[in-house]
């Protein structure tokens, strides 16, 4: 729900959706627990990871969760600063999102044209001269975090080759055979494709450059990024799937117009009270259990790691905690006393039935493009349209 920010689903008998709200700010979470008999947070990671490196604020060196959100819809990202009109672009981190935005940058137009994408970002793109992505990780090819899917879809891109590094994958193959199945199906995957490369003649006028074994040391320009400096790094550690990079002491330089920071995200207590671990990223908690009746899931409680399975794992383990320990003993003025508090504080709240009318209205104006929808990534104007 790109409309609103959720910060905490709040658990009541009936499903009651209140939207538009800030926890911390329109209501304290104190509030929640006095109006609420459990309240669990799940608002997730909403800050990027910074490499806290030289030139990292030269212009057009970019948030990839800032580029996903703008390409997205979120209202907060539509005013994003990023110059398309250069040829070369690095993606500094190996992830799904990393791919993601390689993905978005390669994919011919046309092919976009029938998506949800936005049309702003959709007529930024077609006039995109990014010719070139590097997707640039700092271990090798075992320690990617992508999955195969996601990868599989790149390598299909129309009017797109993939240029590996054979250097990379010395002594992969050797190892293949002692990896768990989704590790190894990924492997093979690269493997593949890469004694595949010197016979691949398709025409193609973009190209794709996964590099492993390396890790940004600085961004070097002067007003705008023209390049990024690499340490060449080395893997250490007997066990492979713990092994940690560290540096040569050789170093490489890759030019570019554009450079994309995606290594990850982090959480932030949305109020002073939380025990919160600024260094992990979550919120302190046991199993789920932050404190009396409050409770926490999801990347706010773990920190940002793992996948969708995960996540969904960690959920059902603190659903199951919370119906353990609920005890009714009493009436709480749950949503009723909920909605008191916020008209008295003279916030506009939403509701499902809101969510639905601005659904209604971009699918008609989606329809009208050729597209699943066109997305609204004015507040106001959604808003104004759940207001009818």
């Amino acid at each position: 729900m790109y409309c609103w920010c959720w910060t905490s689903w709040i658990l009541c008998c009936t499903t009651i959706i209140e939207g538009n709200v800030d926890v911390g700010k329109d209501v304290t979470i104190k509030e929640l627990q006095e109006l609420y008999h459990a309240v669990l947070l799940t608002y997730g990671a909403e800050e990027d990871k910074v490499f806290n490196i030289p030139g990292e604020n030269l212009n057009n060196v970019i948030s990839g969760r800032r580029f996903v959100g703008w390409y997205n819809g979120v209202p907060a990202d539509s005013n994003l600063n990023i110059n398309l009109d250069v040829e070369e672009a690095v993606i500094l981190g190996q992830g799904n999102v990393a791919i993601d935005i390689a993905r978005i940058l390669l994919t011919p137009v046309d092919k976009l044209k029938n998506t949800d994408i936005t049309s702003f970002a959709l007529e930024r793109l077609s006039r995109s001269k990014v010719r070139k992505v590097s997707l640039i990780g700092r271990r090798g090819p075992l320690h990617a975090a992508f999955t195969i899917a996601e990868l599989r879809e790149i390598l299909k891109l129309d009017g797109c080759k993939t240029y590996w590094r054979a250097d990379d994958f010395i002594n992969v193959r050797e190892v293949v055979s002692t990896l768990a199945r989704p590790r190894k199906r990924l492997t093979e995957l690269m493997l593949k494709y890469l004694e595949e490369m010197s016979s691949d003649t398709k025409a193609a006028t973009k190209e794709l450059h996964p590099i492993f074994l390396r890790s940004p040391v600085q961004f070097l320009g002067t007003d705008r990024v023209h390049s990024v400096k690499l340490s060449i790094n080395k893997l250490q550690g007997d066990d492979i799937h713990q092994q940690v990079a560290v540096s040569t002491g050789l170093f490489e330089e890759i030019p570019c117009g554009l450079a994309f920071r995606s290594i990850g995200y982090k959480s932030v207590a949305v109020e002073s009270s939380l025990p919160f671990d600024a260094k992990l990223g979550r919120i302190i908690n046991s199993g789920g259990k932050v404190q009396d009746k409050l409770y926490a899931a999801g990347w706010i409680a773990t920190g940002p790691m793992g996948v969708i399975l995960s996540t969904m794992t960690n959920a059902f383990q603190v659903g199951a905690l919370i119906n353990k320990e609920l005890l009714i003993t009493g009436n709480k003025p749950g949503s009723v006393g909920l909605s008191r508090i916020l008209d008295q504080r003279g916030r506009r709240v939403t509701t499902y039935n809101d969510w639905k009318k601005i659904d209604a209205v971009e699918c008609e104006r989606g329809e009208k493009l050729g597209k699943p929808r066109e997305k609204i990534v004015d507040t106001n104007e959604m808003l104004e349209i759940a207001s009818r």
